[in-house]
């Protein structure tokens, strides 16, 4: 018996492993089918159709699931990764604790309570956040196939003063916690508070422009306006205005809220030369780097700027806007680049310089990396789906960047 192996099992034919084979055979044709059978499906509803009801199924799957098992799911699950972090957001607690359906700051919460939440995201917060963002672009798609919109350039301009608008809402939601840390009480309460913190406020602003683009091409349709931006752009200067006029009455009206218009004044301007600086240098240098954009690029820079100026005004010279003591970074970016600044360049030129500058460059470095990779090719196959990602791109910037401007205008 020795130095021999047992035999495998051997088909009639002389072939080994058949068993095997005929399984991953079998398999491979029921995932054939199953694939078939789900574009067969979409086929005969449509896309639109197939997509609410992914939608709907998933909501009502996640409600019933919830209330069926209200510890394992809703506790476990939907409060400690989803709203637990918004509670404590709300109330500028770093943890808050689920004590007997309670929602305590950790330190009052007791040894036997629940389970916790901090803000901010984690792994499982992200899976549910990225299909979900996922399914409204794909919503919007359709959308915008549904109202026949083909004028994608003006689009964006007209939905410009949203993303203002939306770094602006949030600024709200930091008066809210500035009141709750002065009063004891929150002026805007949970959960009408939650709407306007993140993650939520992405899909408050998203519905509301999602609104503003439907009546605005219905005015269109209906010959009351010329072109469906002018009032986009209306609604969404009108919510800016009325935003950022609450910020003015709460700091008229109390002592937690602050105006520091110089401040606000310089970052501005400070992001306007730089972009301008910016754009020059590109179109003596490297013309082709906006050829595909066009003005849309230097919007794009103009949006990374303020990000980067409100941050290096807020970090290093907010003291000499008449504010008690600099602001702390409250992004990872922010606060990794200015660790990596005070390690690498000696205290004393630090003291002088700051050490938030670079990024500002960073941020004109991305922003110019994205006009470049937008050339006349993309705007030729796609301007549809260009115009929706650079919306993005200046989402991404504008949104932080105004809550950052304004946080320090505001002294919150």
């Amino acid at each position: 018996m020795h130095g021999r192996s047992t035999p495998r099992s051997r088909r009639p034919d002389g072939e080994f492993g058949g068993d095997r084979e005929t399984t991953e055979t079998a398999n491979g044709k029921r995932s054939l089918e199953r694939i078939s059978g789900m574009y067969e499906s979409i086929e005969r509803y449509g896309p639109l159709k197939v997509w609410a009801l992914t939608v709907v199924t998933l909501i009502a799957a996640v409600a019933l699931a919830a209330t069926a098992f209200y510890q394992p799911v809703y506790v476990d699950i939907v409060w400690q990764y989803f709203w637990g972090p918004v509670v404590a957001d709300a109330h500028g607690w770093n943890c808050v604790a689920w004590a007997g359906g309670e929602q305590l700051p950790c330190g009052e919460a007791g040894v036997d309570a629940g389970p916790t939440a901090s803000p901010g995201y984690t792994f499982v917060s992200y899976a549910g956040y990225i299909p979900t963002l996922i399914l409204s672009v794909v919503g919007v798609v359709f959308l915008i196939d549904r109202l026949e919109i083909e004028r994608y350039r003006v689009g964006f301009y007209g939905l410009f003063p949203f993303m203002l608008f939306g770094g602006a809402l949030r600024v709200v939601e930091d008066s809210n916690v500035a009141a709750y840390r002065a009063t004891g009480e929150l002026p805007i309460q949970l959960p009408w508070s939650g709407i306007i913190i993140s993650p939520l406020i992405y899909f408050t602003v998203f519905f509301l422009a999602l609104l503003a683009v439907v009546a605005s091409v219905w005015l269109e349709r209906n010959d009351y306006v010329s072109g469906y931006e002018y009032p986009l752009g209306a609604i969404g200067t009108t919510l800016l205005v009325g935003t950022v006029g609450y910020l003015g009455y709460l700091s008229a009206t109390t002592d937690y809220v602050q105006f520091y218009p110089l401040l606000l004044l310089t970052i501005l301007g400070g992001a306007t030369v730089a972009t301008a600086i910016t754009w020059a240098v590109i179109d003596r240098f490297a013309p082709g780097i906006n050829r595909g954009t066009k003005f849309i690029g230097a919007v794009v820079i103009w949006a990374h700027s303020i990000d980067g100026v409100a941050n290096v005004v807020g970090l290093d010279w907010a003291t000499a806007f008449g504010h008690d003591s600099n602001l702390i970074p409250k992004h990872p970016i922010n606060a990794a680049v200015v660790d990596l600044t005070d390690s690498i360049l000696p205290e004393s030129i630090v003291a002088v310089t700051g050490d938030a500058w670079p990024f500002l460059l960073v941020k004109l470095a991305a922003a110019v990396f994205v006009v470049w990779i937008f050339d006349d090719t993309i705007f030729e196959e796609s301007p549809r789906y260009a115009i929706l990602l650079l919306i993005t791109v200046v989402a991404v910037g504008l949104g932080p960047g105004t809550r950052d401007m304004l946080r320090a205008t505001f002294g919150i």
